[in-house]
């Protein structure tokens, strides 16, 4: 699942977490991306040592057989860890998903934690460089889904997005226990604040966040790669 920052990333990941026959990763290629760019993110250090930098050992346990009994490996992937030099072809063994969120909701919450962040920091580039590769590989639309849509309607887009990725689909991704996870990384108690407490997708609600001036070219920029994949996001059937 490629998402950008400040997304519901992290409870999707609770969701898909919250299924038995499914284990989960966090963010894998993220300690990669920090020793390679040098980028100053909090813990970025201790994010480093926890591993795996190399990216090769990433992808060897992202590509390795599941343990027994489970059949689903979620993987949390930023888009923006992605990197232009780094080899695509691996993630044609994947089942490449997308979650979008609106850039005017996105960037207002990620300068309280990176400030002065860049188009590609937001992951919108790459978010909409890796949909048309899919839709190269495959010859179809890859599945996409939107945190608004998600929120407002759990069930329907979840059981949807099952569907279209050929799972069957259950209640047990609609709720979860509060608290932090072993499988989280260690970057959690910095940006998890909010999820650790919940058991659940929250309801949406609507915000109009103030976009700084300097910033309303960056947010234009995501909201027109943003569009392309919107689009074809998955929707509920009337």
């Amino acid at each position: 699942m490629w998402s950008g920052p400040r997304n519901i990333s992290t409870a999707m990941m609770r969701s898909w977490g919250n299924r038995s026959d499914t284990i989960v990763c966090d963010e894998p290629l993220y300690a990669h991306y920090l020793s390679v760019t040098g980028r100053d993110h909090p813990g970025a250090a201790e994010v480093i040592q926890a591993g795996p930098a190399d990216l090769g050992e990433a992808i060897r346990r992202l590509l390795a057989p599941l343990p027994p009994g489970k059949n689903i490996f979620y993987q949390k992937h930023m888009a923006h860890h992605l990197l232009p030099d780094m080899d695509r072809t691996w993630l044609k063994q994947l089942t490449n998903c997308f979650l979008l969120r609106d850039p005017k909701q996105v960037i207002p919450s990620y300068i309280k934690h990176v400030a002065n962040p860049t188009l590609n920091d937001a992951g919108y580039p790459q978010q909409a460089e890796l949909f048309e590769l899919v839709r190269g590989w495959t010859g179809k639309m890859p599945p996409v889904i939107d945190a608004r849509d998600v929120l407002e309607n759990p069930r329907g887009i979840l059981s949807r997005l099952c569907e279209a990725i050929g799972v069957p689909f259950t209640d047990a991704m609609l709720s979860w226990p509060p608290g932090l996870r072993p499988t989280d990384g260690v970057w959690a108690k910095y940006w998890y604040q909010e999820v650790q407490t919940s058991t659940g997708f929250r309801p949406y609600r609507a915000k109009s966040p103030p976009v700084p001036d300097n910033l309303r070219p960056l947010v234009q920029a995501c909201e027109e790669l943003h569009q392309q994949m919107y689009a074809h996001r998955i929707r509920v059937r009337n």
